[in-house]
């Protein structure tokens, strides 16, 4: 009898969708009576009477909740008093904790719960409440704050019908997931209201707070004009230091945002957009006017009245390239920078060691195609993607790719025109003894995954090089190029989880750098030395005062043609029998591709080296870590006078899955110096030095290994070099000639700096 009635309670389960339910187990379970295809009212009609069958059970003592939990239960059932005071009490917990910057994030809701309680009109009651809670906090949580208010209310509704879809329009949710609904439902419904309502009321909050003048004109000694935006406190009663972007994105609305986000922090905040852009009428010219324009922008702002004479510049990637160009030509105002993931035209970008590559090749369209940016062009995901492919299977010369696409590209052709990293590229950045005129203290950011990193990494060692009292600080950690960036680092890379340890602020580090320089403020306390990196693996943060006292010793190790298993061995012994081992390529076949290094994805459930020569370590028998960039020499021998070459460096682990490291891509002609191109003996041994590889640091387990992959590049994301000697962006497939032949000789080095760690 027992049996029966449970089972008869299991089936009324299944009827009465909006009653709580017996469990068969200790747990009650929750109905929800709409499926994914119900109108939104429906969905959130629904939600609400489960959502309140839930508090009931709570009230009951039968399910616990955690305050979040109930804070978006409240909210999803109509309960909007009891959702504020909840609200209230998690954003009390929070603050704390410390942890305000999750304290904000519940502001939206706690907006949406006054105004729903009101009573009143809800638009003026949200107005009304909106205005209270800003008025009762600083320039800089209200820009905090107002970050929480922009999100996809369209997409988050999207992703409660698929949640919907899953559960399949069930009887016998578990709490987990009827309190999963209730979150996606509470989203929506607060995120619905700040769409609708708060752009202008922030519009209105900034305008109480700031000036903002987004007609500035800046007239360069060279005669030419730059617009710019201006945000001033209206609170300042006296000349401040400016903190300055300069900027080839132009985007009105981020820029301006930019510009507010250092004036809340008690700067004078400038973002200046690059020759040709907004409201300039000349040519926009990438990279090739920016050590002139930035610095004449810096003089400009130490001439205005709002400027105690003292900038400080900021930003990444292009933003970070303008830093460095005006640090070439020193303005006296200009007190420090701090550059992220910065390019160095013509080491990282449209070429890395001198071997062209076709990532970029959207990019002058985007920046050039009118005064803002084109997005319609460069968006063209198929197109872009398709062109390499394209040009790859046609055999024709590189310099040819923008015919095969249809296209004029003159940036490209003007680049293209300068294969070695001669004057035109080193007249855009501190070259050689630049670098020692650079005094001021530099912070730069970057990450071990940014596919600029060797030009981050490139300003620093020069820096030193020519400047050994330099005070320029490195901060590296597990990001890519985005990621360095961003306030928050994604959790996951290209498959790699990075540390909890890892995550930071890049905008709070930016202005607590500026606060140290420009106010005398403490150092930022993660950069706690010169190089500051977080050890993967190890979930914590390293500091030395030199990249080679981070590397500790370096370990050389020589490439063999014994077998270890499906690898060679990389051996800390020479071999005392030299030998080498024969590649042949043909590169009149474009069916097949190699060379393959670009770390998507970081961790692999296997190594596979399909191509070239994998050599690998014996296991470690205890923990050792990897810090800095890895370098080598290559003993080589080829038929032809050029090819390129990568080298990839892998962990390998006890499983069998791996994970990239680091990597180099380059040309061989150029391995020596990238302003002078030296061409191969065919038939004669030479070697071929390679440093300008990526940084890393990681924590391998007993039992990993190392691994490293040298191979002949060809591919269609970069030029195809035939070794004829001509220019290779020349070279077409009729070019081809007999296969490539590279003997890759035992005598080869490569060094990478490792170090024991405790187990």
């Amino acid at each position: 009898m027992k049996a029966i009635r449970l089972r008869a309670a299991a089936w009324a389960c299944l009827l009465l969708l909006f009653v709580e339910c017996p469990a068969l187990a200790s747990e009650p379970v929750f109905g929800v009576g709409a499926d994914a295809s119900a109108s939104e009212d429906r969905i959130a009609l629904a939600i609400a009477t489960m959502s309140g069958a839930v508090l009931a059970a709570h009230g009951r003592a039968e399910v616990e909740l955690s305050d979040a939990g109930l804070a978006q239960l409240q909210l999803a059932a109509g309960r909007q008093a009891e959702a504020a005071r909840t609200v209230e009490d998690v954003m009390r917990r929070f603050e704390a904790e410390d942890e305000p910057g999750r304290a904000q994030r519940w502001v939206p809701y706690l907006l949406f719960a006054r105004a729903a309680a009101s009573g009143d009109d809800f638009d003026a009651a949200y107005g009304k409440a909106f205005r209270a809670y800003f008025e009762g906090i600083d320039d800089v949580d209200a820009l905090r704050t107002q970050y929480w208010f922009v999100a996809d209310a369209d997409r988050a509704l999207a992703d409660l019908r698929d949640a919907l879809g899953q559960h399949g329009n069930a009887g016998e949710l578990s709490l987990s997931e009827a309190t999963d609904l209730a979150r996606r439902q509470a989203f929506v419904a607060a995120y619905r209201a700040a769409a609708r309502l708060s752009p202008g009321l922030v519009g209105a909050d900034e305008a109480a707070r700031y000036l903002v003048d987004d007609q500035v004109l800046i007239r360069t000694p060279q005669g030419a004009t730059l617009s710019a935006v201006v945000a001033r406190s209206r609170k300042a009663d006296v000349p401040l230091p400016a903190a300055m972007l300069f900027t080839i994105y132009t985007e009105p609305e981020g820029n301006r945002a930019a510009a507010i986000q250092a004036a809340a922090r008690g700067y004078v905040g400038v973002v200046v957009d690059a020759r040709g852009k907004r409201l300039s009428r000349d040519a926009t010219m990438p990279y090739e006017t920016e050590a002139d324009d930035a610095a004449a922008a810096v003089d400009w702002i130490a001439r205005q009245p709002w400027s105690d004479g003292r900038v400080g510049m900021y930003g990444g990637s292009y933003s970070g390239f303008a830093a460095w160009a005006a640090a070439k030509r020193m303005p006296a105002a200009l007190k420090t920078i701090v550059p992220y993931v910065a390019a160095i035209p013509g080491l990282g970008l449209p070429m890395e060691n001198n071997v062209f590559l076709s990532a970029n090749y959207a990019w002058p369209f985007y920046v050039t195609g009118n005064r803002l940016l084109d997005d319609e062009t460069y968006f063209d995901r198929a197109r872009w993607e398709r062109l390499p492919e394209t040009w790859f299977a046609s055999g024709r010369p590189y310099r040819e790719i923008d015919q095969v696409d249809g296209t004029s590209n003159p940036w490209l052709q003007r680049w293209l025109s300068h294969p070695a990293y001669d004057a035109y590229w080193q007249a855009m950045v501190p070259y050689d003894e630049d670098f020692a005129r650079i005094d001021i203290p530099v912070l730069t950011i970057t990450g071990y995954y940014d596919d600029g990193q060797i030009s981050a990494l490139q300003y620093f060692k020069e820096h030193y090089r020519h400047r050994p009292d330099a005070e320029h600080y490195l901060l590296i950690g597990p990001y890519d190029h985005f990621g360095a960036q961003a306030p928050f680092k994604p959790p996951a890379l290209r498959g790699y989880e990075i540390d909890p340890v890892a995550q930071f602020d890049t905008h709070e580090i930016t202005f607590q750098w500026l606060d140290h320089v420009l106010r005398g403020a403490s150092r930022p306390t993660l950069l706690r030395d010169r190089v500051n990196y977080q050890v993967m693996g190890a979930n914590e943060w390293r500091h030395a005062p030199s990249l080679a006292a981070a590397a500790g010793s370096i370990s050389d190790f020589h490439p063999g043609n014994a077998g270890s298993g499906t690898y060679r061995l990389l051996s800390r012994e020479p071999r005392s029998e030299p030998a080498h081992l024969s590649q042949t390529v043909d590169f009149s076949d474009r069916s097949a591709q190699q060379g393959g290094y670009y770390p998507d994805p970081i961790i692999r459930d296997a190594l596979q080296a399909d191509t070239g020569f994998a050599f690998a370590t014996e296991p470690f028998e205890q923990p050792v870590s990897i810090t800095g960039p890895f370098s080598g020499e290559l003993k080589v021998r080829a038929n032809k006078r050029d090819f390129d070459f990568t080298v990839v460096l892998y962990e390998l682990m006890a499983d069998g899955s791996s994970m990239q490291l680091s990597y180099y891509v380059g040309r061989a002609s150029y391995a020596r110096d990238m302003t002078v191109r030296r061409l191969l003996a065919p038939g004669e041994w030479t070697v071929l030095p390679f440093d300008r590889t990526r940084m890393t640091s990681r924590k391998l387990a007993a039992g990993s290994r190392l691994v490293v992959v040298v191979n002949v590049l060809k591919d269609a994301i970069h030029q195809v070099n035939m070794g004829t000697g001509r220019d290779v962006s020349d070279e077409s497939i009729a070019d081809a000639g007999e296969p490539l032949t590279v003997d890759w000789h035992t005598d080869s080095v490569i060094r990478v700096p490792l170090r024991p760690e405790h187990p």
